[in-house]
């Protein structure tokens, strides 16, 4: 199965992002045999779309799911429609995360966990909703 993983650097040592449309890489891991592709994310200093875009960037790797510490309702919503899994509140390091995953550790997100723009410091966590 191929995952995405927000990340701060290119490698499985690297901490997972807490954002996802502004992180500063992907990481494309193939759970069965562990082999990985970094890329970065050209989307970091977007001034607009960058969750839409960043979801996008992920659909169009083949992906079936993202760890991630936070999602906003574009990129989420973005994601759903492709029929991608999202996981939010994903932190530590990348290794860590894909091996919780892979031992069940974590649930799907049933709804973005952050305001549109959180990345940009603009948006604010949403409340109990």
């Amino acid at each position: 199965m191929k995952i995405a993983i927000s990340s701060q650097g290119n490698n499985l040592d690297a901490q997972v992002d807490p954002r996802f449309g502004r992180c500063a890489y992907f990481i494309f891991v193939d759970t069965d045999t562990m082999e990985f592709e970094a890329e970065e994310n050209s989307n970091v200093s977007a001034m607009g779309g960058a969750g839409i875009q960043s979801a996008q960037i992920v659909v169009n790797k083949g992906a079936q799911a993202l760890l991630t510490g936070s999602c906003g309702p574009n990129a989420f919503r973005t994601l759903q429609t492709a029929g991608i899994q999202v996981i939010t509140g994903v932190s530590g390091a990348v290794k860590n995360a894909i091996e919780q995953y892979k031992n069940g550790q974590f649930q799907p997100t049933a709804q973005p966990n952050v305001s549109s723009h959180f990345g940009t410091g603009k948006g604010t966590e949403k409340g109990g909703n």
